[in-house]
């Protein structure tokens, strides 16, 4: 559960499963596996148990491995702020969404319109106000989403249907020398499931659900299969998800209910092979989501009521889909005095995305009326076409673990190629065009093709070294140049001049981290750490009242962290302080009809994570997290001049200045306060088989 204080416009979340039924049977060979699972309230889970024996398993709690640092390590040991959700509590949970998981890490605060995919992430209170994303994202060795201005990669995080995911790591605070640009909030990252070149494994799953004020259930589905190609050295590994999301949204216009159903479908396949102190793995990874309807209310950002009595209803359908492709070859190599590793991928990604703008322009034949009574209000809507080609190289050459000195260092190189593509027609209440000659006039309010591309190259270097058993200190620095550049095409419209104009922007950033750590005892570990970020700028939309381009977005971070274990590793207690100064905000404003982007003030995040897990019985875990956060504005947003260019014939000089944010205002989107429980139960059965139940609020 989370609790929050929602602003302005805000999402109808899914309400809680009344019922949810999943079933997963699972056949391997050279060790067999067989599970069932109930969820989100409980799940079984029946594995053949291999490392610590099943008793030892139900009397402590598990070491956890983490990659934050692109090496292998203990969490206990990484000074990051960084929870860790397995494949099992994933399961546990029925995770099928970002939202059905984001409450269980502290600092996570997640904006949805109800659909996968329609997902605003941040992280402290680094909440994105432009397109550009404040939250990394990725997948293995790759990163996955667009880093430019014109792809909306705030409103499109990566939502990746969580089967054959082996975990998500979520990292807190800025990751942006190791993880590159647009990781200045934190980072998500899927680690998927690798082929095991010694075991045959085949995967068989389903479920169903059922959310209030639907009228059909929701189902899911699943398989999977791993095969050994040849033993030891080649390895196939393949899945196929999909989720039938059940609509709760109805057309109070036309009668048409629950019009926001949806489906969502993951398909991947990876081949590994393995050979003497080398290991290659090619991986092809689509996703595809089609949704009917968003579930969008709008809510008064003072009362948090209904705006104009609106319900669950919509007039326009709100349509969205997004199919994305991927493919990555990653090379891992033991060069005997440090490790290489080449993680190359390419990306195809297609959205749309359509939204109603009755209540902005749908009176707008009002004005002509006296023209032609014909003209009555009618409907509009923004239809948005985003298509993304992206191609990654990164190389990196780092020591082998467990030495006094640990070093890694790489380069990275990222271009993208983007269209976007808006459209924004007139028509009347019934769907039929303006009458003539109106449809000619008013019919097509304004079109916009924007094709564009971001270039990056980066260079980057991370250290740590252990002066004592008790005293390590890291630190690491980067250095990025990004090139950008797009064309304005007007090729239609009322809103924008017809036409076509081209913009560019070039910048060079450093971002650093320093971190100190020091290990008090065996079970306890406290660090700080002093880290920056940064979200990249770019060209931006030519119209009166916008500057040429907009600066890169930058802000430092101070944190204090303590990880501590007790009572045998039966209880385990992270707790984090951090402050963030955030300036040359990035924020999206409306001028004159036309959106851009101005560097806005200042602001200040602080505020503190608690996560706690306890054993307080043989194989019974409970675990607790909080996170409070008070982000506010410290300088007033930059003051923007609406019509600077002054008389309008027949009425004269019109100016007003408008400011989108003052000082002491709280950053938008982010909630105050979030916590969530959770609850598992592990029993060993009997000849290394055991039972695994699980839940949370």
């Amino acid at each position: 559960m989370q609790k929050q204080h929602p602003r302005g416009r805000a999402s109808m979340r899914r309400h809680t499963l009344t019922t949810a039924i999943a079933i997963t049977l699972s056949v391997g060979f050279a060790g067999s596996a067989l599970a069932q699972d109930a969820a989100p309230a409980a799940a079984a889970d029946q594995a053949q148990a291999s490392g610590p024996s099943a008793q030892e398993k139900a009397q402590e709690l598990d070491t956890v491995t983490v990659t934050a640092n692109k090496r292998e390590e203990n969490i206990r040991e990484v000074a990051v702020a960084i929870t860790k959700l397995s494949d099992q509590q994933l399961e546990n949970i029925n995770a099928t969404q970002m939202t059905d998981y984001a409450n269980y890490v502290p600092g996570l605060a997640i904006q949805s319109n109800g659909t996968p995919g329609q997902t605003q992430v941040s992280m402290r209170g680094i909440a994105a106000m432009s397109p550009g994303s404040t939250i990394g994202t990725y997948v293995d060795e790759t990163p996955v989403g667009s880093n430019s201005l014109y792809q909306q990669a705030t409103l499109y995080t990566l939502d990746l249907l969580p089967y054959d995911v082996e975990s998500i790591e979520v990292l807190r605070g800025p990751q942006g020398t190791l993880y590159g640009a647009g990781a200045m909030g934190g980072l998500i990252k899927y680690t998927m499931k690798k082929p095991d070149v010694t075991q045959a494994e085949y995967r068989v799953g389903f479920g169903f659900s059922s959310t209030d004020s639907a009228d059909d259930w929701g189902t899911s589905y699943r398989v999977g299969v791993n095969i050994p190609l040849k033993q030891d050295a080649l390895a196939l590994r393949a899945s196929y998800a999909g989720n039938n999301i059940a609509g709760y949204i109805d057309n109070l216009f036309d009668g048409r209910k629950d019009i926001n159903e949806g489906d969502q479908t993951s398909a991947r396949a990876a081949l590994m092979w393995q050979g003497d102190g080398i290991d290659v793995t090619f991986t092809a990874m689509q996703q595809k989501i089609d949704s009917d309807n968003n579930a969008v209310v709008a809510l008064d950002p003072v009362t948090h009521g209904r705006i104009a009595g609106l319900s669950n209803y919509v007039g326009v359908d709100e349509t969205f889909f997004k199919d994305i492709d991927n493919y990555a070859l990653t090379v891992n190599w033991d060069a005997g005095f440090a490790d290489f590793v080449s993680a190359t991928s390419y990306s195809d990604s297609h959205t749309f995305t359509r939204s109603d703008l009755t209540f902005s322009y749908g009176e707008y034949p009002l004005l002509f009326a006296e023209l032609d009574p014909r003209l009555v209000p009618g409907k509009s809507n923004l239809d948005y076409e985003l298509d993304l080609q992206q191609f990654t190289q990164e190389f990196r050459l780092q020591s082998k673990a467990g030495t006094d000195f640990e070093w890694l260092v790489g380069a990275f190189y990222s271009k993208e190629d983007g269209d976007n593509h808006q459209f924004i027609p007139l028509y009347q209440m019934d769907g039929s065009p303006l009458p003539a000659p109106w449809d000619g006039i008013l019919g097509v309010l304004g079109e916009l093709f924007i094709p564009s591309t971001y270039e990056e190259t980066a260079v980057f270097a991370n250290g740590a070294y252990k002066f004592t058993d008790s005293f390590k200190l890291g630190a690491g620095v980067r250095w990025a140049r990004n090139d950008q550049d797009f064309t304005q095409n007007v090729t239609r419209g009322v809103i924008l001049p017809i036409g076509s104009d081209a913009n560019t922007s070039s910048e060079d950033v450093v971002t650093w981290s320093i971190t100190p750590q020091f290990q008090i005892n065996d079970d306890t570990m406290v660090y700080a750490k002093a880290s920056t970020g940064y979200q990249p700028g770019g060209p931006n939309i030519l119209a009166p009242g916008l500057p040429p381009t907009v600066d890169s977005s930058t802000l430092t971070s101070y944190e204090v962290g303590l990880k501590s274990a007790f009572a045998d590793n039966r209880v385990l207690f992270d707790l984090t302080g951090y402050q963030i100064d955030w300036n040359d905000i990035q924020v999206a404003s409306l001028v004159n009809g036309v959106s851009g982007l101005v560097n806005g003030g200042e602001a200040t995040s602080r505020g503190v994570e608690a996560s706690l897990l306890v054993r307080p019985a043989d194989g019974l875990t409970l675990g607790l997290n909080a996170a409070y956060n008070d982000a506010k504005i410290d300088e007033d947003f930059q003051t923007i001049t609406v019509n600077p260019a002054g008389d309008i014939p027949g009425i004269g000089l019109v100016r007003l200045d408008v400011n989108t944010g003052l000082e002491g205002d709280r950053m938008p989107y982010v909630p105050e306060l979030t916590w969530a429980f959770t609850a598992d139960y592990y029993y060993p059965v009997s000849n290394g088989w055991a039972l695994n139940v699980g839940g949370g609020l």
